[in-house]
């Protein structure tokens, strides 16, 4: 039986790319493409693949909160982070998220197939160029040992954050949302005082360095 799977990342080239060479594998089928993470969301709760492979830094919502979405409506989907972030708190904060597996983007084509198998048959895969981080470290990340890349904010803080680096207003991160433009001035407040940053400027500074989202188009 073939793996259906749906890659998720905002750069066409990259998409296209990889789903060439993945549909040339005999057991697996691309069956969507998403250049966002929401779009990620919305395409696996229509299309229910096996396995999701996840850009962890995207427009509108980033791959890790893309990922609890993913998780907490379609748990028997896996997915597989695929990022440029070897750091440990990146790594520890995607399986934190719920990933199957964690993967670089200068991994050879081979392994992230390799890597889709894995973790279609319930296993995990951590790549081998990612170091300080083994199988033992995951155990404890889902015990909650681990520290967190945004330890002090919630979900919602997190989208909110994101989307006020990207440079989006008010009403429209309220419509996107479905909040009301108090709730999300709430928010915005809450972020500034949790990270004692006062300004969009700084906030969209401390998005970026932290790998929330890029600068990129």
């Amino acid at each position: 039986m073939s793996v259906q799977i749906i890659i998720a990342d905002d750069h066409k080239l990259m998409r296209e790319g990889l789903s060439s060479l993945l549909g040339q594998q005999g057991d697996i089928v691309v069956v969507g493409q998403a250049n966002n993470g929401r779009e990620a969301v919305q395409l696996t709760e229509r299309l229910d693949p096996d396995v999701v492979v996840m850009d962890v830094s995207m427009p509108d919502l980033n791959g890790i909160d893309a990922t609890r979405h993913i998780i907490s409506r379609r748990p028997k989907t896996k997915v597989i982070a695929l990022s440029m972030h070897s750091d440990r708190q990146f790594v520890a904060e995607m399986f934190r998220a719920g990933v199957s597996g964690y993967l670089l983007k200068d991994s050879a084509f081979e392994e992230l197939a390799s890597a889709i198998r894995t973790v279609a048959k319930d296993q995990t895969y951590i790549a081998p160029k990612i170091t300080g981080f083994s199988l033992a470290d995951y155990t404890r990340v889902n015990a909650g040992n681990q520290p967190l890349v945004f330890p002090r904010l919630s979900d919602r803080e997190r989208e909110v954050l994101q989307m006020i680096a990207e440079g989006k207003a008010t009403k429209e991160i309220a419509a996107e949302l479905g909040l009301s433009a108090k709730t999300v001035e709430t928010h915005r407040q809450h972020l500034m005082d949790k990270l004692d940053i006062y300004s969009v400027a700084e906030l969209t500074k401390f998005a970026i360095r932290k790998g929330l989202t890029t600068l990129d188009d």
